[in-house]
């Protein structure tokens, strides 16, 4: 669905009255506008959306992103609408285009939908309402699952992509469309500690992470020494960094790419500088640390409102 006829800053700021006022109950009466469906093609493309994925459309409208989802690649999921005209088009429409077996559509509050199975979230909520929903996400979504949005986003939790698309009619405010993607993090936060061979002997790791959403800094320590650590990039539950310092008097560098599971990560280190020289191609290694002290990922404050938590628009 989309908004009425003004301003993206005017429909958040009436919005945000409406629902978290004694009002909420007329909130559903927001003129109902379908998403043009090459926004619905860009919401796909830019989600990596395929046949192996389980769609969940918060606010599904007539259903047509979930429909797009079955049809182009068979993809299986369901949406949730508080408006009942709107489910019951929507699975009457997804009968008459043949993915009903793939998809259906419900009428239920988003903030009492199970998202566990979901690889992908979309969603077109007004700001207030994202801001609701992003615990809910971190809680029930897997590391790796991706969510993607339509003009508005989740606050100070930047889009790991975006895309523009044109929008000729759009009913409110310039032309075009914002489509932004956000993969879900894993929680890399916390003590981490490994050993491996450096100058021909064994050295023990430690690294301390911080985190705030997909962004994460820390420090580190080889042996009895400071390490810095840099380069760190997390996507789902892969992380790689490069941590080194001095050993023994010489530079030690190593570029290290893992995959988090639970307490913890697998994967490789590749050596960079090793004995004070550069390592040209370098070595690989088997690399496998564990979490000997759990912190916990910053997501923000949650966010609260007093009205019905269905309101959404699409």
């Amino acid at each position: 669905m989309s908004l009425l006829p003004i301003s993206r800053e005017a429909v958040s700021a009436v919005m945000a009255c409406v629902l978290c006022g004694p009002f909420a109950a007329q909130a559903s009466d927001v003129h109902y506008v379908p998403t043009p469906m090459n926004v619905v093609n860009a919401i796909l493309e830019l989600g990596g959306v395929g046949a192996g994925d389980f769609l969940v459309d918060l606010g599904s409208g007539d259903g047509r992103i979930s429909i797009q989802a079955a049809k182009r690649f068979g993809t299986r999921g369901f949406g949730v609408e508080i408006e009942n005209h709107l489910v019951r088009k929507a699975n009457e429409e997804a009968q008459k285009q043949g993915v009903a077996d793939k998809i259906a559509f419900e009428t239920r509050d988003l903030f009492n939908t199970d998202l566990g199975r979901a690889s992908v979230v979309t969603a077109y909520l007004l700001p207030a309402l994202n801001l609701r929903l992003r615990p809910q996400l971190f809680e029930q979504l897997r590391p790796g699952s991706r969510i993607v949005t339509h003009d508005f986003d989740f606050g100070d939790w930047v889009a790991d992509a975006r895309v523009t698309v044109n929008v000729p009619d759009k009913p409110y405010g310039p032309p075009r469309s914002e489509i932004m993607l956000w993969v879900v993090p894993a929680d890399f936060s916390g003590t981490w500690n490994w050993r491996l061979p450096v100058d021909g002997r064994e050295q023990a790791y430690e690294a301390v992470i911080s985190q705030k959403f997909q962004k994460a800094d820390g420090k580190g320590r080889i042996e009895t020494g400071a390490a810095a650590l840099g380069r760190m990039k997390i996507s789902g539950d892969t992380i790689s960094f490069v941590m080194g310092g001095e050993v023994a008097g010489k530079a030690a560098w190593r570029e290290f790419r893992g995959r988090i599971n639970g307490d913890t990560i697998a994967g490789t280190a590749v050596t960079i500088v090793e004995n004070g020289n550069a390592a040209g191609d370098g070595v690989s290694v088997p690399w496998r640390a564990v979490r000997s002290q759990r912190s916990q990922m910053d997501i923000g404050e949650p966010q609260f409102g007093s009205g019905s938590s269905n309101k959404e628009q699409k």
